[in-house]
């Protein structure tokens, strides 16, 4: 059966899977698990995994990345010399969700990341007038945000679609009210203090990328995630493990935005007291578009790389209702993006 036509009854799930065989690990676990990375060796991985020409990947060289990975007896080693497979591991890696063995949709894959969200923080933290200039901005970020944090995050758990929209929703409204604050306070009263008028955006896009995070992956830690010893064997589902997921991941975005938002207001506040922006007023917003692009550039690769994708968790710290027989003293779990 071609790829296109398993599709068509199970919408996403990738060839190099098979329910039948319980042994089978899924190859992106096998790779982050063996991979027991430092946080130089992640960024770097990142750095590739977030090359744009990853959203454009087909269908068709997917399967066959997977295939190889799943049949070459070499590719049972991530740290293989072979450039093929390297090339199949950065495909499977930068395309399929570890948990189901779904293609992740092109708008959505980690390297769609950075060109969605690069102009929409610009738009975001630029002053503007108007209620609609105001809030589509605040509205697209946080949807996007929502839409990204719940397919990228942790799926080992069974959700019903209405359970998942209702809190995809929940996160756009509340993420979406906090990130338009700031410029109500600033249209309403006129703050004038310049560092107020800086500094208050960055901290309610911090704290509406935090919200956002835990509206629309909390169902990890209320329903709990798949925890797995170092061959890939689930041992069980663990609320411990969700909460903590979920956590690393909320830090590493107000990591991300809190930085990406506050480098371009430095700069721009000191750029506006030099002569060539008395002579061109124009070229501050050029700045801060650059300003924004690069910082957030450098911030996305090393935000996903502060955590492991594969966490590791003291089997001893969870609930005592995984009783799974192991020898294990520490456990992982699939963080999510």
């Amino acid at each position: 059966m071609s790829l296109e036509q398993e599709e068509e009854t199970q919408p996403g799930r990738l060839l190099g899977r098979s329910d039948a065989v319980p042994a089978f690990i899924e190859p992106n676990v096998r790779f982050w698990i063996t991979e027991r990375q430092s946080f130089i060796r992640r960024f770097l991985q990142w750095t590739e995994l977030l090359d744009p020409t990853n959203v454009f990947i087909s269908v068709e060289s997917i399967e066959n990345s997977r295939q190889l990975l799943c049949t070459n007896e070499d590719a049972s080693s991530p740290a293989s010399a072979d450039q093929r497979i390297q090339e199949a591991w950065k495909q499977s890696l930068a395309t399929v969700h570890p948990d189901s063995s779904n293609l992740i949709p092109k708008l959505f894959r980690p390297a769609a990341f950075l060109p969605f969200m690069a102009p929409t923080v610009f738009l975001s933290m630029t002053p503007l007038r108007g209620i609609k200039s105001v809030i589509l901005p605040q509205v697209f970020l946080c949807a996007y945000m929502a839409a990204f944090n719940s397919i990228n995050g942790n799926r080992s758990y069974t959700c019903k679609p209405l359970e998942r929209s209702l809190l995809m929703a929940g996160a756009v409204a509340s993420s979406t009210f906090l990130g338009v604050i700031p410029q109500f306070v600033q249209m309403k009263y006129g703050l004038t203090g310049p560092w107020i008028k800086r500094l208050l955006p960055v901290i309610f896009l911090v704290q509406a990328s935090g919200m956002n995070v835990y509206m629309s992956r909390s169902l990890e830690s209320i329903k709990g995630i798949a925890v797995m010893d170092k061959e890939g064997n689930v041992l069980g589902h663990s609320r411990i493990a969700g909460t903590k997921a979920v956590r690393e991941t909320l830090a590493s975005r107000i990591v991300l935005f809190g930085t990406s938002a506050l480098i371009p207001e430095v700069f721009t506040y000191f750029f506006k007291r030099t002569q060539y922006f008395r002579r061109n007023p124009g070229s501050l917003w050029i700045l801060k578009l650059s300003c924004t692009v690069l910082a957030m550039g450098l911030m996305v690769p090393f935000s996903f790389s502060i955590f492991p994708q594969i966490g590791q968790i003291q089997y001893c710290s969870l609930e005592e209702k995984i009783q799974s027989p192991t020898e294990e003293t520490e456990i992982f779990y699939h963080r999510g993006v």
